[in-house]
């Protein structure tokens, strides 16, 4: 990555919630939680997942990975 000048961040280790993943996937399960009527199979609940992701604003997604530094600023 650094011969293609990649910019890289000190990052803490053994940190998931320092892991823009795991809050994407959180914005995910709240979103199915709050759904009036839950998925009741697994097939429901892929289903439900696509959906909501489809919803999920791409600007939330940037936000939140352009949230890490500061919260790793924090957790250094």
């Amino acid at each position: 990555m650094e011969s293609d000048t990649i910019p890289q961040m000190v990052w803490p280790a053994r940190s998931p919630n320092l892991n823009p993943i795991e809050h994407v996937r959180d914005m995910l399960g709240r979103r199915i939680a709050s759904r009036s009527v839950p998925p009741g199979t697994l097939h429901e609940l892929q289903q439900a997942l696509l959906q909501e992701w489809a919803l999920l604003p791409q600007q939330t997604i940037n936000d939140t990975i352009a949230s890490m530094p500061r919260h790793c600023q924090a957790c250094i």
